[in-house]
């Protein structure tokens, strides 16, 4: 669509070049309403995107949809230095600050946790402009100022895990734990 949207453009640049140098009206008309046209195209890939994403079939689970969490300390994982070496760390060697410019890396969520997440309304913390979400007791984001988000708000806004506190594995976690009590 976006091709669409340049070609459009682009003839309507054409077209302005002979109403400006001719007296004939008709180049300039042509000229807005191909522009007009871009326009159009531009609402409606706009339209088209945000309906396939509004209209996405939720994803199939077999439990409930909210976390009941009986013990909120439950969630405050507390990162160890045996944590750096595990696998599924994502390889975190150096510990980042916000205030580095640094990330920290993504958390690698594994499917049955996806699903689990995707479907919680458990709240997860961000930063301004920063593509992570953590647990409120995660390290990386210190004592700086976050914001509160359900996590499955979060990931529809495209936040991704932090490996840090990893709060997809620890948000799954207290779910089944929540579930089998």
């Amino acid at each position: 669509m976006l091709y669409i949207v340049l070609l459009l453009v682009l003839a309507a640049l054409g077209l302005l070049v002979p109403a400006l140098t001719t007296s004939q009206h008709v180049w300039a008309w042509l000229s807005v309403g191909a522009s007009g046209a871009a326009a159009f195209v531009l609402v409606l890939d706009w339209w088209l995107r945000r309906r396939s994403t509004d209209d996405r079939p939720a994803a199939p689970t077999a439990v409930s949809t909210t976390a009941v969490v009986a013990d909120p300390s439950d969630l405050d994982h507390q990162v160890s230095a045996d944590d750096h070496d595990r696998p599924d760390q994502g390889g975190v060697d150096t510990p980042v600050s916000p205030d580095q410019g640094i990330e920290p890396p993504e958390e690698d969520t594994d499917a049955a946790d996806l699903l689990i997440v995707t479907d919680l309304t458990a709240e997860v913390r961000v930063l301004d402009e920063r593509p992570r979400y953590h647990l409120a007791a995660c390290s990386w984001l210190g004592s700086r100022a976050s914001l509160a988000l359900p996590v499955d708000e979060a990931r529809r806004l495209g936040f991704t895990p932090c490996a840090t506190c990893r709060p997809d594995n620890t948000l799954a976690e207290a779910h089944r734990t929540s579930i089998d009590s």
